[in-house]
């Protein structure tokens, strides 16, 4: 139990899991766990189930549901944030325009706030970790897709219509020749996110292009992330030019942001880091994230904002979530 510290409960919606956790007022995780979010059985008993694992953390926390100050809700979009909204989300298939904020809201009985999710995880790396002491920050999280999140002035950009933020579908190709998940062509996450890293290996592999991939594929195994990561970090030429042109693609919408609101610090976090700091390969690609930055952008912001691999992995979004719920439960004490 926190020593006599407000605690907050935080959930982070995915579409394969749920994460829950409980945060004290020093960002402090006192118990953690999450459970399949069997999306495909709709948003019901998902939430039904939030409540048992909810109880179960406040068992072993020595704690009662009252004692919990609010609940930070971290949800997939599309949203509407202000009327507690889910509106179409590709991640959830099934739970359009469910009242999630409301819903959870009933089952863990405490004032709930319903934030997107990677503006949840951005917050909670603000909050607690690799961004604290930052006043403005950019995460940028690499995976199926590309996430973002994006903290001014200890606010989060949360847009009008709830969709500030989302910059992994800015454009960074005129011409349009690839397509991300959401249909849209010649997006970031259409040339730098995981799905992208393995069509674009596809292409090259088709096209003739010689690699070590090929011999691994031929024996049977997957074309994934983590494979091209392999065989870059083992010298094969065609996986280390995929992995920096991902880089390279990176830093080029990550120079438009710099140059739309100049932040202290961009993070990156996510599935896709290829070992962070860990591995000469993590540490190459987070120098040509930030040489292309340089390359592109103008030479003061460029040369004064920090690049640096977001530090709270998986656990990012429930902080985040717990965090946003601290902070709108002080400032205006209601639910939203």
């Amino acid at each position: 139990m926190s020593d006599g510290e407000a605690v907050y409960l935080g959930i982070d919606v995915g579409g394969t899991s749920v994460k829950l956790g409980l945060v004290d007022d020093s960002a402090r995780t006192l118990g953690k766990l999450s459970f399949p979010t069997n999306a495909a059985e709709g948003p019901s008993q998902a939430v039904a189930r939030m409540r048992e694992h909810a109880d179960r953390l406040l068992d072993e926390a020595g704690l009662a549901t009252d004692q919990v100050t609010a609940c930070g809700l971290a949800t997939p979009g599309t949203m509407d944030i202000p009327a507690g909204l889910l509106l179409d989300p590709p991640n959830l298939p099934g739970w359009d325009n469910y009242p999630v904020r409301q819903r959870v809201q009933d089952v863990v009985e405490r004032p709930t706030y319903l934030q997107n999710d990677a503006n949840a995880a951005a917050f909670g790396e603000y909050w607690a970790g690799a961004g604290k002491g930052a006043d403005s920050m950019v995460l940028w999280t690499l995976g199926t897709g590309i996430g973002c999140g994006i903290i001014i002035g200890g606010m989060i950009v949360r847009g009008e219509h709830s969709h500030g933020s989302e910059c992994g579908h800015i454009i960074i190709d005129m011409d349009g020749k690839r397509k991300c998940g959401t249909g849209q062509y010649g997006t970031l996450e259409a040339y730098a996110s995981a799905t992208a890293l393995v069509a674009r290996a596809k292409e090259a592999l088709d096209a003739g292009r010689e690699s070590s991939l090929r011999t691994k594929l031929d024996a049977g195994a997957e074309l994934t992330p983590i494979l091209i990561g392999e065989a870059a970090t083992a010298g094969d030429p065609l996986a280390d030019e995929l992995v920096m042109d991902t880089a390279t693609y990176l830093g080029i919408g990550t120079t438009s942001v710099m140059h739309t609101i100049d932040p202290n610090l961009f993070l990156l976090g996510g599935a896709m880091t290829f070992g962070r700091h860990d591995t000469e390969l993590g540490r190459r690609f987070l120098q040509r994230w930030k040489d292309e930055v340089k390359h592109r952008g103008f030479p003061i912001p460029a040369s004064r904002i920090t690049f640096d691999y977001a530090s709270l992995g998986n656990d990012a979004g429930f902080i985040g979530a717990a965090g946003y719920a601290r902070d709108k439960h002080a400032r205006d004490g209601v639910s939203r």
